[in-house]
């Protein structure tokens, strides 16, 4: 067996796995902290809004798309229903009034926060069964992972 042949099917076999296991970490890690999210999830799309605000309150509409691989027109479809709801403030540029930067409610806020807490706390306590080999391995693989998300992105045009 070539050296190429061999690489190949390793990609293979950890591609299949990535495939298969992130999905199914996704879903659990979200059925558990649902069980104990006191209030209404808002859809998959709006919550990715949110979360990116939060991270980079101030972005503009475009930003977002750019980093949720959304077409902008759905992300400021979004901004109005999250805006509507409260969820979301449009604060008008100083210098260009057709820019519009996005900011976080102090409500939203602290449920994003709730969110992220209950989310850290599952994975943290699954993780304490782990080994410390294992826990290693799994450091090790967030910044690969990062790298490989970063790699999906379709190329700037």
């Amino acid at each position: 067996m070539s050296i190429n042949s061999a690489s190949d099917q390793r990609v293979a076999r950890v591609s299949s796995e990535l495939a298969a296991c992130l999905p199914a970490l996704h879903r659990a890690l979200e059925r558990r902290v649902a069980s104990e999210y006191p209030h209404p999830k808002p859809p998959e799309g709006q919550l990715a809004l949110l979360r990116f605000v939060a991270q980079h309150e101030g972005a503009t509409v475009r930003e977002a798309a750019e980093a949720l691989l959304m077409k902008p027109n759905n992300v400021s479809a979004l901004v109005s229903q999250l805006t509507e709801r409260g969820e979301l403030e449009r604060r008008r540029d100083s210098v260009d009034k057709r820019i519009a930067h996005l900011h976080l409610t102090e409500s939203s806020r602290q449920r994003i926060a709730e969110a992220i807490a209950l989310e850290e706390s599952h994975l943290g306590q699954a993780m304490l069964s782990l080994t410390d080999g294992e826990l290693d391995a799994l450091g090790s693989a967030v910044g690969a992972l990062k790298v490989l998300a970063q790699n999906l992105r379709p190329a700037a045009r």
